[in-house]
């Protein structure tokens, strides 16, 4: 029997190991289901699962040159599913929003704001870069100026203690 990707074989557990479960198919060819492709919550320990002999349906989900089948035991689910109606309704999609349009940037409104964005007429690199050092200096001396006056106004250092 020649093994194509997708089809429903059964068989019987012959072996486990760490990584996986090893399958003898119907007709005396061996295939492996991997640890991951057993269950589609977290499988810890394979023989909590599968024991030596069980009979199982896998789904075959590769095949190599060499003849080396691989099986899903998780990918069963999705095949039974499809056979059998869902009893939930049928969920709706959400209504798409309308796209915003473009907002240009707000205008500086606080000594801490800089207008990135240039407008059409703001010039070339060098007088945006002249109004940045500006906008830069000024904001660095009030920074100045109010450290000056937090030092005076704690004195020397000599109040009560």
């Amino acid at each position: 029997m020649s093994f194509k990707v997708g089809t429903i074989v059964n068989g019987k557990v012959t072996g486990i190991t760490n990584f996986g479960a090893f399958v003898e198919l119907e007709d005396a060819r061996k295939g492996m289901i991997h640890i991951s492709e057993i269950s589609r919550s977290y499988v810890e320990d394979i023989k909590s699962v599968l024991k030596v002999g069980q009979a199982v349906s896998c789904k075959v989900i590769s095949v190599s040159p060499e003849g080396k089948v691989a099986l899903s035991l998780k990918q069963m689910d999705d095949a039974e599913g499809e056979k059998k109606p869902s009893k939930k309704p049928p969920q709706k999609k959400p209504a798409e929003r309308p796209k915003k349009k473009y907002e240009p940037a707000p205008a500086v409104t606080s000594p801490g704001d800089f207008e990135w964005q240039s407008s059409a007429n703001s010039g070339s690199f060098e007088d945006m870069m002249s109004k940045f050092k500006r906008t830069s200096e000024d904001k660095m001396s009030d920074l100045k100026r109010g450290e000056s006056r937090a030092y005076s106004r704690r004195g020397n250092g000599s109040g009560r203690k």
